[in-house]
């Protein structure tokens, strides 16, 4: 058994007393510190940079229970009836506890008759019992406490029988490390318990340095990840994604590439991909309800708040709310004409983005007049909708036709008009609306002209009845701002001093009349193959969509003229004052001068003037 019973100590004074051979002889093995208990005490939340698995407190060295034996007083004529409960003692497999077990009884006998054979057997065959029960304790996987305590008991009567034996040396030993594993891994259950993770994680981590194979330490760090990672999925549950990822990131130093960590960023990225799809889906809701933009912001700053960088719902979530706030239910560059009550549509509209300009002309400009300053800077912070075109002659005739309406010039009998034969603008009876440039009937796709700004406005008026939409004539920053079309030069396209080629309708040295004449004041060689009004969109459109801004017709605006540009709008609204006669033309023409071509160019009306220079296009608000 690598040992002998202890023949110094105890069992040279057996000739003593029990008692006191017990009492005054025994060796008492080396005194131990107490061991310190492992206190887990619950910790709040700490911020990423404090979450790190932390050693636990190392247990001292649980020191072996001292054992004696329970006193037996036998005289020399009492050893026969000793040996005899010895055995029976042995044979009931009664060893050490009390003082009519084998062991004591063996003891007692040895200590009256050192020499005594079948003592010495019986003592070999107890000691040789302990030694298995011990080793059968420290394999025993249930009751781990109460099979250790056992162990360390019966480890101290080895010890106190045979303090030399190898056998006994190294399963003290033994017992000694199963208790400390057995600290360390209690302490980890208890600082889990407590709500201290990286507590339990270290006191694990120590037994598994101590005993790779620990299937109790094992368990252990497995429920401290499953702990984190519970954790990490309540954090999810609340939408904070941020929390979640630090303690899954705690998580992933518990076992190097565990499978259920990457499981759980898998469940936890997608309940934050269901809760951005949750938001994204109810905050499209409610731009088409009563709750409208308040409501779905609010979702976009919680999906925000959740969301990793260029996350798809949280762009389509942004997109449509900037383009409900700027544009309703429409989007940018968007065509669309509105249903008449007469089964007829309206103008073909579209859709301008909302932006920002400087509006007039700046000090520098060539030709620039003091009435289209100061430059100012203007902001939409809506879209709105304008016309593609000047509204038609047909389009303009089915209001006159469904209102019975009399527009200015044909009240009044006569217009002004372009005449061939002098090559002059002279007023002619019987030109109306239904007039072209010349006085002749105009075709139906032709802008209309001869109106007056009043008959522009009773046109919107009509159509908004007819529509239930509000069309208007534009803001003159509104006309302006679409003119520019995003562009910042002298002319709607760029500085250029000849308009590119078929960009519009403008006085060309090229273009000649019907009896051969040309221009005096034109752009140097531009022609663009008419002398007067040309049918609607026939030229390229601007970069926004729109025909025929700087060029065919000039076109009426909502407001009333003023001398410069001093405490005008910001906001790009009409500048309007109630009653006033003199209101604002925009836009270059068929038969302007360059200089009036300008993008920043404006002029003062009468109210009542029709011309076959100037036509009218509406703004329909989103």
């Amino acid at each position: 058994m690598g040992g002998s019973l202890r023949t110094t100590g105890p069992l040279a004074c057996l000739a003593l007393s029990v008692a006191l051979a017990s009492a005054a002889c025994r060796q008492e093995p080396p005194a131990a510190s107490a061991p310190q208990p492992v206190v887990a005490e619950p910790v709040a939340p700490v911020a990423a940079q404090e979450l790190q698995v932390v050693a636990a407190p190392d247990p001292a060295a649980v020191p072996l229970p001292a054992w004696s034996p329970p006193p037996v007083e036998l005289q020399p004529e009492q050893v026969r009836d000793a040996l005899k409960r010895a055995g029976v003692a042995l044979a009931e497999d009664r060893l050490y506890q009390a003082a009519d077990d084998a062991i004591p009884l063996y003891l007692a006998v040895l200590a009256v008759q050192p020499q005594q054979r079948e003592a010495r057997r019986g003592l070999e065959k107890a000691r040789t019992r302990l030694l298995a029960s011990v080793r059968a304790l420290l394999q025993q996987p249930e009751e781990q406490r109460k099979a250790l305590a056992q162990a360390a008991t019966q480890a101290a009567v080895l010890v106190y029988l045979a303090p030399e034996g190898r056998a006994e040396l190294e399963l003290q030993q033994r017992v000694q490390a199963a208790r400390r594993l057995l600290a360390l891994n209690r302490s980890g259950e208890e600082a889990l318990r407590g709500g201290s993770p990286a507590l339990a994680a270290g006191a694990f981590a120590q037994v598994l340095e101590l005993e790779p194979g620990n299937s109790r330490a094992r368990q252990g760090l497995a429920a401290v990840e499953s702990d984190l990672i519970r954790q990490a999925e309540d954090a999810a549950a609340h939408a904070d994604f941020n929390a979640a990822l630090e303690w899954l990131q705690r998580a992933s130093r518990i076992r190097e590439d565990a499978p259920t960590v990457a499981d759980a960023r898998v469940r936890i990225e997608a309940m934050r991909m269901a809760q951005l799809a949750a938001l994204r889906d109810g905050g499209l809701r409610d731009l088409t309800s009563p709750k409208g933009l308040k409501a779905a912001r609010e979702k976009l700053e919680q999906a925000l708040r959740i969301a990793a960088p260029g996350d798809a719902a949280v762009a389509v979530l942004r997109q449509r709310i900037d383009l409900v706030a700027h544009y309703g239910s429409f989007r940018p560059g968007q065509v669309f004409s509105d249903a008449l009550q007469d089964g007829g549509r309206g103008p073909q509209m579209i859709v301008v983005p909302h932006g920002g300009f400087q509006m007039g002309a700046g000090y520098g400009e060539p030709g620039a007049s003091d009435a289209e300053r100061p430059q100012h800077y203007v902001r939409f912070d809506r879209g709105f909708a304008i016309s593609i075109t000047e509204v038609t002659v047909a389009e303009f005739g089915r209001f006159v036709a469904a209102t019975n309406a009399r527009p200015r010039a044909t009240r009044r009998g006569h217009s002004i008009v372009y005449d061939e034969r002098s090559g002059n603008f002279v007023r002619r009876n019987g030109a109306d609306w239904q007039a072209g440039y010349n006085g002749a009937k105009a075709p139906p796709n032709n802008p209309v002209m001869h109106v007056s700004v009043r008959d522009a406005e009773a046109y919107a008026a009509w159509l908004s009845a007819q529509t239930g939409r509000h069309y208007r004539l534009p803001s003159e920053a509104e006309f302006e701002y679409a003119l520019r079309a995003g562009t910042t030069g002298r002319y709607p396209w760029g500085d250029a001093g000849v308009p590119p080629e078929g960009s519009g309708n403008f006085t060309g040295s090229l273009d000649v009349s019907p009896s051969g004449r040309h221009w005096k004041n034109a752009f140097l060689g531009y022609g663009d193959g008419y002398w007067g009004a040309a049918p609607a969109a026939s030229f390229r459109a601007n970069a926004w969509g729109l025909h025929d801004m700087a060029g065919n017709l000039s076109e009426w605006v909502a407001d009333c003229w003023h001398a410069s540009y001093r405490r005008a709008p910001p906001d790009g609204a009409a500048w309007y004052n109630p009653g006033c006669r003199q209101r604002v033309v925009r836009g270059g023409n068929w038969a302007n001068a360059p200089e009036q071509t300008r993008a920043a160019w404006r002029l003062s009306q009468d109210s009542d003037v029709t011309s076959a220079r100037i036509g009218f296009r509406l703004v329909r608000g989103i």
